[in-house]
């Protein structure tokens, strides 16, 4: 009993008890953020298997002249905006279902690039791409500065690169090609360092256990997203393209 009372009494033992409820603190953040980049990496992982088996075993070439490719191509899209709407009223477990569901719907919409791309120039970007955003996603969680003024700007950016790649879907134009490709890539790079900042700040925010599950989800898809478009920024501008 003298030690609790001295330990809240004194003004030396209640600084280490600061320290501790700091440290303590400092332990959930990373296990939540080690949580976040896990499930990113898993998702990348079972995305990856499934782009490349689809083609492997000639599911994708047999799917890719059918009304079926639609689904694949706005299926991933579909349970996004279910994970954003409804994260607040499904279970954990559901929310982690759909994480593993649109994973896989997402490796079968990139299975083009293996198709398009040769296999050492898709190796070779995945690795500057992770390199990259390992390197942002680092500052985006050390840096002291306030990045959510530049949420707004990024926003609009982002828009403006979807805009311009519909465009593009239309418009054979390889010099909108390139600069949609470079402006891009600049783009997911920023946003990787402001998502991080903020997936940080959102832990805070959080207060029960399965609260902080959902938002780890929600944060490893929000980096999973930035990762994904990076890389295949990056691929456009240096990937070597296979003969046709």
């Amino acid at each position: 009993m003298t030690k609790n009372l001295d330990r809240f009494g004194q003004a030396g033992n209640g600084e280490e008890y600061d320290r501790d409820f700091a440290g303590n603190f400092d332990a959930g953040l990373r296990r939540y953020m080690i949580s976040v980049y896990s499930l990113m990496a898993g998702g990348l992982t079972v995305s990856g298997l499934t782009a490349y088996f689809a083609v492997a075993t000639g599911f994708y070439q047999q799917i890719i002249s059918t009304p079926l490719i639609w689904l694949v191509m706005f299926a991933p899209l579909i349970v996004v905006l279910f994970l954003g709407f409804l994260i607040d009223r499904i279970s954990y477990a559901g929310a982690q279902l759909a994480f593993w569901i649109y994973a896989i719907l997402m490796g079968l919409s990139l299975s083009s690039i293996f198709l398009a791309y040769t296999g050492s120039s898709i190796v070779r970007t995945f690795f500057v791409a992770a390199a990259t955003f390992g390197a942002t996603s680092l500052y985006g969680y050390m840096t002291e500065r306030d990045l959510s003024r530049f949420g707004s700007f990024l926003f609009m950016a982002l828009f403006g690169v979807v805009i311009a790649s519909v465009v593009g879907l239309f418009v054979a134009s390889p010099a909108l090609e390139l600069i949609i490709s470079i402006a891009g890539s600049l783009l997911f790079v920023a946003l990787t360092a402001y998502d991080t900042q903020r997936i940080k700040e959102i832990y805070f925010q959080a207060q029960r256990g399965d609260e902080i599950g959902k938002r780890a989800l929600i944060g490893a898809l929000t980096l999973y997203l930035d990762f994904i478009n990076l890389f295949i920024m990056l691929l456009r501008l240096t990937g070597d393209r296979r003969n046709s």
